[in-house]
């Protein structure tokens, strides 16, 4: 475990700290998909339906994205 803090801290991307920096991600990304759908369809649909509908959508949109800026971070 020490390893892996200190593999973060040092900013190398290894396979172990690859795959925990995309999990953070596609936490983040729900998170953000949730506040996303209340605001923007909070009064049509209800907040509860909303927020779970972007909690569902928003790591689709950030999955790709965290996935190819990894494998950029890896070669640098």
């Amino acid at each position: 475990m020490e390893e892996i803090i200190n593999s973060l801290m040092a900013g190398e991307i290894t396979l172990i700290t690859g795959i925990l920096w995309y999990i953070i991600a596609l936490v983040i990304g729900a998170i953000g998909g949730a506040v996303g759908g209340m605001i923007v369809g909070g009064k049509h649909m209800g907040y509860e339906l909303a927020a779970m509908m972007g909690c569902f959508f928003g790591p689709m949109a950030a999955a790709p994205g965290v996935l190819i800026a990894l494998i950029i971070l890896l070669f640098i």
